[in-house]
């Protein structure tokens, strides 16, 4: 039996309060009985959404965007992705990152898994989700928000992934899940969900 490695929470403070995120610095007591302080930032939530579009040839194409990060002071390239709002399922979060952000919606969903990308100092988590059977529309993109929608094909996704020129933790995993789904490896179970 592994060691209980828990720590406890035995005071703390706030830091900081925002629009989106909320910072503590806590007191813990260690599994050793030593204690120390945990700084870390809570947060919403999120969805990442692998969308895959049939092409009128046949071919498979990746709907990706191409965003400024300002925190990095990069555009980076990443599958569409947003958090949650208030009392929202990440399905409906899914359904409507991807409407707001590409313009499309989809026919079919499948949740593939969830990722903890800053567990170190954060409470984030971002629910994996795919769409197929996309249909276009208009996007209605928040006020602020400025991104190019492009599509392009799995071997390139790779690529990027491969060289560096992809760099977002999230999309990194999104990739590696779409590998494993298209080689059977990790199949997804597919539902009719029209958006709310």
């Amino acid at each position: 039996m592994a060691n209980d490695l828990r720590e406890t929470r035995i005071g703390g403070r706030e830091l900081f309060k925002g629009d989106f995120l909320h910072a503590f610095r806590d007191d813990v007591r260690l599994p050793d009985g030593q204690v120390t302080q945990r700084e870390y930032v809570v947060h919403p939530g999120a969805v990442m959404v692998v969308p895959l579009l049939q092409a009128a040839n046949g071919e498979l194409r990746l709907v990706m965007e191409r965003q400024y990060r300002y925190p990095v002071r990069q555009t980076i390239i990443e599958f569409p992705a947003g958090k949650l709002d208030v009392g929202e399922s990440p399905l409906a979060c899914a359904q409507r990152e991807l409407r707001e952000e590409t313009g499309y919606t989809a026919r079919e969903w499948a949740r593939a898994g969830v990722l903890h990308p800053v567990v170190s100092y954060s409470t984030e988590f971002i629910e994996i989700w795919f769409a197929r059977e996309l249909r276009a529309g208009e996007r209605r993109l928040d006020a602020g928000e400025f991104l190019d929608v492009f599509t392009t094909s799995s071997e390139q996704l790779h690529a990027w992934c491969r060289s560096g020129t992809i760099t977002d933790a999230k999309t990194l995993i999104g990739a590696l899940w779409l590998q494993n789904v298209q080689s059977g490896a990790w199949p997804l179970n597919w539902q009719s969900a029209e958006p709310a």
